[in-house]
């Protein structure tokens, strides 16, 4: 298994729809999971214009052609699992691109295996 074949962050055929769907709207996305009260738990989608990314923020990858940070203590609570992208029925976060859609993004998540992780600390991705 080679690191490269590994994704940090993957998103459903749901989530693509949603993201494609804003990206007709708004342009080039992006998104990050702050990990703070409220909102921040949720992974916020944003114009790529419109959010400025810390410079210690974490690029786990991209979803349907959006970068997806996640701040870095965020980062490390989560950084030995693998990122699933959903979408279920709800209000989105208040500064998200999503609210007012009747749908949410969502982040689901799975550990990653033994081999996974030794691939991502062979390569300093862990």
């Amino acid at each position: 298994m080679k690191p490269t074949d590994i994704d940090k962050v993957i998103a459903t055929p749901a989530a693509v729809v949603l993201i494609e769907r804003l990206r007709e709207r708004h342009g080039a996305l992006l998104f990050h999971q702050s990990g703070g009260c409220c909102d921040g738990s949720s992974p916020m989608c944003y114009p790529t214009n419109d959010f400025i990314v810390g410079d210690r923020d974490v690029l786990l990858g991209t979803i349907a052609g959006a970068s997806f940070y996640m701040s870095p203590s965020q980062y490390e609570y989560w950084k030995h699992t693998q990122l699933i992208i959903d979408v279920v029925e709800g209000r989105g976060g208040m500064f998200s691109l999503e609210n007012g859609e009747g749908l949410r993004f969502l982040t689901r998540s799975r550990l990653f295996t033994d081999e996974e992780v030794g691939a991502l600390m062979a390569t300093g991705q862990f």
